[in-house]
C-alpha cells in the first residue's frame, strides 16, 4: 500500500480560475454561496479597515486644515 493512496483527497475549494466543466450543479452552487460568504468577509474587513485609516487620519490631522 502506498502512503499517498491512504491520505484523504484535499477538499474541493473556491478558488479563482479552475475547470469548472468538472463540476456538479450542485457543487456550483456550493461554489458560487462559498464565494459570496468570502466577498462578505472581505467587505468588512475592508470597511474595518477604512475606519482605522480615517481615525488615524483625522488624529495625525494638521491644526487649521
Amino acid at each position: 500500500m502506498d502512503w499517498d493512496d491512504a491520505r484523504p483527497a484535499p477538499p474541493k475549494s473556491a478558488s479563482i480560475g479552475n475547470n469548472l466543466e468538472t463540476f456538479s450543479v450542485s457543487e456550483l452552487e456550493s461554489r458560487i454561496a462559498a464565494l459570496e460568504a468570502e466577498i462578505e468577509r472581505v467587505k468588512a474587513e475592508l470597511a474595518r479597515k477604512r475606519a482605522h485609516e480615517n481615525a488615524a487620519a483625522a488624529l495625525f490631522k494638521k491644526p487649521g486644515s
